[in-house]
This record gives C-alpha cells, sequence and structure tokens, in this order.
C-alpha cells in the first residue's frame, strides 16, 4: 500500500473488480487504488472509514454527505463515473474545497437506447409475455407499433438528442421540452420544441431526461394532462416521477406503461408500484454498457489527474 496521502477509492459497481486499463493511469501516477466495497454501494459509516485516507474519490451515486466530507480532509476532487451530482453536496464541497468532475456525455448513448428499449419493450408488452411463455401459458397480448405516434422528449441535452433522433428513426414525431432551447438543433424529420403542456397533451409516450426539480415533474396534475393511454419512461431521476400518481393512473388506465430506471434507494424496497405487470423495471443500467463504462471510466480518470496533477 502507498502513502495514505496517495490513496484514490473507487466504488462504482462497473468497475467493483478493479482491473479496468484506465485504472492504472491512475496507479502509474503513484497513487494506491482501492476497492472499499466492490460489489456494492459504500454505507455512511464505510465511507467515514476510507475516505479520511483519501486524495480522489471515484464515485458511483451513493450519496456524499457533508457529514462525510467533513471527515475527509485531504480529500481534494471527487470524480463522477456519470453526469449526475445530486448525491454529492455541492456547497460542502466548495466551502472544503474540494473539486467535483463529471463525465459528460460518457454514457449518452446508453442511457439515449434503454429509454427507446424501454418503450418498445412496454408498447408491445414484451416482459409479461416472456414471463408467461416461460412460466408454460401462451399468452398473446395485443400491442403498439410506434410509427406515426408522437413522442414526447422532457431535457433535450445530450442523452435527449440522442432519444430525438432515435424517436425519429423510428418513424416517430417528436415533441421536446428543454428549459433552455437549443436552436441549433435541427434534426432531419417532424420534430419541434414545444412548451411542456403541449407536450404532454400530444404525446402518445414521455420519457424524461432532465435534471431533479425541487418537487415531482409527473405528478396527478401532469398526468391529467397527458394523453389517455401513453406510456411514461423514466431513465433520469426517481424524484421527477410521483410513484403514488403513476400508481393510480395505471389502474385507471390513463397510463398504459411505465418503466423507470431509476429509485429513490438502490435495491429498491419493495412496493406495489415496482410489482405491477404495466410496469418495467431495470436495476439503474442506463450507463451499464461496455462502451459506456469505457467512455466514463476514462473521463473519470482523467478529471481525477487533472485535478490532483495540474500543469505546472
Amino acid at each position: 500500500m502507498g502513502p495514505v496521502t496517495a490513496r484514490i477509492a473507487v466504488t462504482p459497481r462497473s468497475l467493483s473488480q478493479g482491473g479496468h486499463p484506465a485504472l492504472a493511469a491512475l496507479e502509474a501516477a503513484g497513487y494506491d487504488v482501492v476497492f472499499p466495497t466492490p460489489g456494492r454501494q459504500p454505507t455512511r459509516e464505510e465511507q467515514l472509514r476510507f475516505l479520511p485516507a483519501c486524495v480522489g474519490y471515484l464515485a458511483g451515486v451513493e450519496p456524499i454527505t457533508r457529514e462525510v466530507l467533513a471527515a475527509a480532509p485531504a480529500l481534494k476532487v471527487i470524480s463522477r463515473n456519470g453526469v449526475g451530482v445530486d448525491s454529492v453536496d455541492l456547497t460542502a464541497a466548495a466551502e472544503q474545497g474540494v473539486a467535483v468532475e463529471t463525465a459528460a456525455g460518457a454514457n449518452a448513448q446508453g442511457v439515449a437506447e434503454l429509454a427507446i428499449a424501454l418503450l418498445l419493450a412496454g408498447l408491445r408488452r414484451i416482459p409479461p409475455q416472456d414471463a408467461a411463455l416461460k412460466a408454460g401459458r401462451w399468452q398473446r397480448i395485443e400491442g403498439r407499433e410506434v410509427v406515426g405516434r408522437t413522442l414526447g422528449v422532457v431535457g433535450c441535452g445530450q442523452i435527449g438528442r440522442r432519444v430525438v433522433r432515435l424517436g425519429l428513426g423510428l418513424g416517430m414525431s417528436v415533441r421536446a421540452f428543454d428549459a433552455f432551447p437549443d436552436p441549433e438543433f435541427t434534426p432531419a424529420g417532424d420534430f419541434s420544441y414545444t412548451t411542456m403542456e403541449d407536450l404532454l397533451a400530444r404525446s402518445d409516450a414521455v420519457t424524461l431526461h432532465c435534471p431533479p426539480a425541487e418537487r415531482p415533474l409527473i405528478d396527478k396534475g401532469a398526468i391529467a394532462a397527458m394523453r389517455p393511454g401513453a406510456h411514461l419512461v423514466n431513465t433520469a431521476r426517481s424524484s421527477l416521477v410521483d410513484d403514488g400518481a403513476v400508481l393510480e393512473a395505471l389502474a385507471g388506465g390513463r397510463l398504459i406503461g411505465y418503466a423507470t430506471d431509476v429509485y429513490d434507494q438502490e435495491p429498491p424496497a419493495p412496493q406495489e408500484l415496482l410489482r405491477h405487470p404495466q410496469v418495467i423495471t431495470t436495476p439503474h443500467i442506463g450507463g451499464y454498457t461496455r462502451e459506456s463504462v469505457e467512455r466514463a471510466t476514462r473521463a473519470a480518470v482523467e478529471n481525477l489527474l487533472r485535478v490532483l496533477n495540474p500543469p505546472s
């Protein structure tokens, strides 16, 4: 083991086994790379044990609180192998002089492809038919095709723009809402920016690719404004959706289906919504592709080295 002042903790589950070539660059630069909780997120108590010895933290989606940061006076940088930083107390990090870096865009293609995959699986009711056949039942459920339908994309950043192009490629009309729409984004096909109200009213399917807000974006009011029989996909943040409102809408037929890759806690506690037959769940795999992990890991390592070893 190297000196404790030159230690970097690595906690993303996709890197839990170590051995990624990009991590070798950290060792080559003289850092002791440790994997404190292989295969799972660290708890607060575990963070309090391993972080005080670290100058760098290649972090997953686990919460990084003020208390945890206060216990790590040597920490100089938190580098996420993704784009989200809502799990980090940014105010506390800034006060302590800890840089917070992200792998911007590294997992965008993987998340976009998963959103479309969840949409198609929901409209064709693939999971329940697969489960029935494996249980020995021949159960055919009529599905829906996407051609000619309208896709609503909420949040048109790097992920959202990819979803727009994929939707257009499938023959869909696409409407997007973004707080700061990019006028230079003009993909070929039936695409336009619109208001959130108009998007909800005209979309056959809505997919979320925006940061979290103080209150759920998709609540009872938003669902009431949606086209009856719409499908909802969330690969962004669990806090964007009011789970109770979605469950009620599924029971009443207002929503035909819901798919989610994100949860308040991982793994999520058992709950009625996640067991619903018209809900598709995946275990936060949006960026968990070979290609996305490769891009994100290299970006995270480069960010660590840039902050810890600035050019003289």
